[in-house]
């Protein structure tokens, strides 16, 4: 087999770093010059390109003044620091990891809870030092050799309540055998597993490709923790581990009698930088390679003999109306019929192929007398595209196909011309639903089950957009903050409000938050479909609600009254409550005056309704504004009568 490079999925960037790097290169931009307090993240390529961009490096704190404003960093920052800088005026750009500030909030909760904090991680990196800073007197332990060596001394109170975290970067198997000793050593242990998902993911396949290849190569700084972590994982599994932080670092003596090598790369290496050392791999391993095939075997190969059944690769050498002739490097001369390279009778061989092309086909018949060879490229499409589908079972690969028909009991699925069926229950569809509307759409699957022999294939909708669904809620809610905006979709309605889709995960729009408008129900403002733009009022993770706000809160309703009338104004109302004692109406969305029943008509009347209904549009003069209070008093009279005085009674002082 070829040498080559197996690329981790998850090498390079995380979300939390991708967002801190955005995040700076987005004040900056804004701003025109900003600062960050360090290093943004661990990776001395991205801090260069960075500055260039005028994110700049302060030395401290110490030399950010008012108008200053800084970005802070991924890691965190300590806390006092932060509070001097919001002491000194100087503004703060949060571009710390979302699970570093959920950590942070941990050990500050456990703190308040009169816990002990316990965290498991390096003690001189900036994420830990920062996390310890949220808490009194934290507990630090780089694994559980430090654990012990703390529980022997026996200078602890074994009731002490412990609440115990991970660095987001910590290896798995250390947290775990960590709080495993603490919780049978002391009696009152919380744990909480904070190890960053994309973090662990990352160290599992590159333990799963460290134990399946030659060599090893970790593309990542020398100062990134998750990268040393990724180093000493690979070195458990693999013989020949590199750590590198760019292509110019890699040797040829790395791949030396190397057939596969494995790459990685920490959450802080750029897409750019694994590229060109993916590239550089490839041609390092493709150079060892060609250097230790002999003479010898090339020779060997160009005597091969063809046996019915092999796959053989050859160019084409001519081409006629009925037959294609391609050289194998064997004994005998090779053929392929046009019925064995395309169904199409249409089609010509020269419309398929071409002279000098390199083609793959299946050996169909040998005959050594005469000293010919019969190919076949369409038998050979089929077994891969057979295996393909098999191979596909056992990967879990994800495949796409267009649905053909509704069948009893489902739908058919062509895949690469596999009919794949579908069972109703796997359509992803909703108990019966009309499946002939899925007919000529693209659709995504998995395959199930399959019978070559009975060319059976079974396939599932569900499980893909299942699994997708669940994708976007986790990365909902490992983003999620107070005050984010979405762009949603209105799924329900209620009396009481909306839910509102925001990427797999609905929120709830109370009706209070629908408008600066008084409504009486949702349907008012919006229907099921309708896209809304929305922002987080507040969350609960543990029991997955969401809190959202439509009403825009930079603009004060109050404001924009005060900016547009005065008393003695006309304005055109909207009556939008009768009480006993007069009717409210809106002046401006979000704000009300009330119009007293003395002050509804140029006649005493009994109620006001018999004047005004709710809805109705009228004129009426501003008579008085307490802006203490808010209140507005409003007259319709006054429009009425000339001359009219006295309008103390539509004041809000007389609502009884």
């Amino acid at each position: 087999m070829p040498g080559r490079v197996i690329l981790a999925e998850s090498a390079g960037f995380c979300y939390g770093v991708r967002r801190a790097v955005e995040t700076a290169e987005r004040t900056a931009a804004e701003q025109g010059r900003c600062w960050m307090l360090g290093d943004l993240i661990h990776n001395a390529h991205v801090v260069r390109s960075l500055e260039e961009r005028g994110v700049e490096k302060a030395a401290g704190p110490e030399v950010l003044g008012r108008g200053d404003t800084v970005v802070i960093r991924s890691h965190g920052e300590l806390k006092s620091v932060l509070e001097e800088l919001e002491g000194k005026g100087v503004r703060c750009v949060n571009a710390t990891c979302p699970n570093v500030c959920r950590i942070q909030k941990l050990v500050a909760q456990a703190e308040r809870a009169g816990r002990r904090s316990v965290i498991i991680g390096e003690p001189n990196h900036p994420e830990v030092v920062g996390v310890a800073s949220w808490c009194a007197h934290p507990l630090v332990f780089e694994g559980p050799e430090a654990v012990r060596q703390w529980l022997d001394r026996g200078d602890t109170d074994w009731e002490t309540p412990l609440t115990v975290v991970a660095q987001t970067t910590c290896i798995r198997e250390l947290f775990e055998t960590s709080w495993k000793i603490l919780k049978k050593e002391c009696t009152n242990v919380e744990i909480f597993d904070t190890i960053c998902n994309a973090t662990h993911k990352r160290q599992a396949e590159a333990a799963e490709i460290a134990a399946n290849v030659d060599v090893m190569v970790v593309v990542g700084d020398r100062k990134s923790a998750n990268t040393k972590h990724l180093t000493e994982i690979c070195l458990k599994r693999c013989p020949r581990v590199f750590q590198i932080e760019g292509a110019d670092e890699l040797s040829p003596d790395f791949f030396d009698g190397c057939s596969v090598a494995g790459l990685t790369a920490g959450a802080s290496t750029p897409a750019g930088i694994i590229k060109e050392v993916y590239a550089t791999m490839s041609e390092e391993i493709k150079a060892a390679e060609s250097q230790e095939e002999s003479f010898e075997e090339l020779l060997n190969q160009s005597f091969k003999t063809l046996n019915n059944g092999e796959r053989v690769t050859g160019i084409v050498t001519a081409i006629t109306p009925t037959e294609v002739q391609v050289d194998v490097g064997a004994k005998q001369a090779a053929y392929i019929k046009l019925s064995e390279l395309t169904d199409d009778p249409s089609v010509k061989a020269e419309d398929l192929v071409h002279v000098n092309d390199e083609i793959e086909t299946v050996v169909v018949r040998v005959n050594d007398v005469e000293g010919y060879a019969e190919l076949s490229k369409k038998r050979l499409d089929s077994i891969k595209v057979w295996e393909n589908i098999e191979q596909a079972v056992e990967d879990k690969t994800v495949l796409e196909g267009v649905v053909t028909e509704e069948n009893k009991g489902g739908i058919v699925v062509s895949v690469k011309g596999v009919r794949v069926f579908v069972p109703a229950s796997q359509s992803g569809q909703p108990r019966g639903a009309d499946l002939s509307a899925m007919v000529k759409q693209k659709v995504q699957l998995r395959i199930t089950e399959v019978n070559r022999a009975r060319r059976r294939v079974v396939g599932s909708i569900r499980s893909v957009s299942d699994e997708a669904r669940k994708a976007a809620q986790e990365q909902v809610w490992s983003s999620i903050e107070v005050g984010k905006h979405y762009t949603g979709t209105v799924k329900s309605m209620t009396s009481y409000g909306v839910f509102v889709d925001i990427g797999g995960v609905d929120g709830m729009v109370h009706i209070s938050e629908l408008s600066w408008s008084r409504i009486k129900t949702p349907s008012e403002v919006c229907k099921v479909g309708d896209t809304l733009e929305v922002y987080v009022i507040g969350f609960d993770p543990e029991k997955h609600k969401i809190s959202l706000g439509v009403k825009d809160r930079s603009i004060d309703p109050w404001d924009v009254f005060m900016d547009k009338y005065g008393v003695g104004d006309v304005a055109s109302v909207r009556v939008v409550k009768l009480m006993s004692f007069g009717a409210f109406a809106e002046v401006v969305p979000g704000v009300d005056g009330l119009i007293h029943i003395s002050q509804i008509a140029d006649r005493r009347i009994e109620k006001p309704e018999d004047v005004l209904s709710e809805g109705q549009v009228v004129d009426a003069k501003i008579t008085a504004v307490d802006e203490e209070k808010k209140k507005i008093s409003l007259s319709i009279r006054a429009l009425l009568v000339s001359g009219d005085e006295g309008y103390g009674d539509g004041e809000y002082g007389d609502e009884e």
